[in-house]
């Protein structure tokens, strides 16, 4: 099928695919900038970037900002004139000053989910940076963008619509991931784009819809955009890639695991989570894990009693340590079969939505 570029405001992307932020350190500066100098969004995930930096242990805060900082300038002066976003937790303890830093640093999208972004416009307000929220059901969608409306008289730059099929956190039950269909996904995609353009019109101007979650080929990207999707955000498939953030045994988990592997897991954060089955994530079944240290990061997240600390799980994952770490994956991660460069991958998706 022919395909539209991806708009969001001022920004136009050549090919309709934003690159999901993943993290801890899955997808910082490396990734998204490999996506955006090839025609997507790249992405980087606000979740604590500054892992690798040497003061984090002591003030972890600090280091996150910096790291952050940092990344955000990288990835804008590889990307080609590419568009480099940011997605930030509303979930963080931080989330105030990650926003800010992000805009500081020249950051041209945030993306907000893991609850409703109901401060962003304000924490925006004067900045000619984008903001879209993440939400799971049509539901969500109204209560934003009403809310948006009426404390801030502003709206959406873009929508961006999960499936329960995407990895990491996930906004729904555990019952509602497992009566999940592509049916009930597309219904609820489309009731959101009808709730999308009461707006589109009181506010005048194209609010595109993005869907993710379970997108892993360019049929899957052309299904949406057939429901009226204006693109599609995708995380899982920019793991396997030479340019992705993460160690490569991470990347071999993917590579290596089968679809009985990936499995829900039991969040600190309140919810559930998509994972690969490993021993670190057995022994999550068995029990809670010792927490020894405290990073803030969730401000849900109470170390008494949480199962065990997620920052420490994603980070011993991204630096390889696979068994003692938690590797968060889409329902499709089974099938990468290789690790190819994001400009191999991105030409393949192509080939596939103009032959759908």
């Amino acid at each position: 099928m022919d395909f539209n570029p991806l708009k969001i405001g001022n920004l136009k992307a050549s090919i309709p695919i934003i690159q999901g932020g993943m993290g801890i350190g899955v997808s910082l500066s490396g990734l998204a900038s490999a996506v955006a100098a090839n025609g997507g969004i790249g992405i980087i995930s606000a979740a604590q970037p500054g892992f690798n930096e040497a003061d984090f242990e002591k003030n972890s805060l600090a280091a996150n900002l910096r790291a952050l900082k940092r990344h955000i300038k990288e990835a804008l002066l590889k990307a080609k004139g590419g568009i480099i976003g940011v997605n930030i937790m509303c979930a963080m303890n931080d989330y105030e000053d990650l926003v800010k830093t992000s805009i500081e640093a020249g950051a041209q999208l945030i993306i907000s989910g893991a609850g409703l972004p109901t401060t962003l416009p304000k924490l925006c307000q004067g900045h000619d940076v984008k903001i879209a929220p993440i939400v799971s059901s049509n539901k969500a969608a109204s209560i934003i963008l009403k809310l948006w409306d009426r404390n801030f008289g502003v709206t959406a730059d873009a929508v961006i619509v999960e499936s329960p099929e995407a990895g990491g956190h996930l906004g729904f039950k555990v019952d509602d991931i497992e009566k999940h269909t592509k049916t009930s996904f597309d219904e609820e995609l489309i009731n959101i784009i009808n709730t999308v353009k009461t707006y589109e019109e009181k506010f005048n101007k194209d609010i595109p819809v993005i869907a993710a979650g379970g997108v892993y080929t360019g049929d899957d990207i052309s299904r949406v955009l057939k429901l009226g999707a204006s693109g599609v955000q995708m995380a899982t498939r920019f793991v396997a890639t030479e340019e992705c953030d993460a160690h490569i045994n991470y990347k071999n988990a993917y590579i290596n695991c089968s679809k009985d592997d990936i499995v829900i897991v039991k969040s600190p954060v309140g919810l559930p989570g998509r994972a690969i089955k490993n021993k670190f994530v057995e022994r999550t079944f068995l029990g809670n894990i010792k927490v020894d240290k405290c990073y803030r990061c969730i401000s849900k997240c109470n170390p008494a009693v949480t199962p065990y600390c997620i920052s420490r799980a994603l980070i011993n994952a991204v630096q390889g340590d696979v068994d003692n770490g938690l590797l968060f994956c889409g329902t499709n991660a089974y099938k990468a079969d290789k690790i190819v460069s994001v400009k191999e991958l991105m030409e393949e998706l192509v080939s596939q939505l103009k032959d759908s």
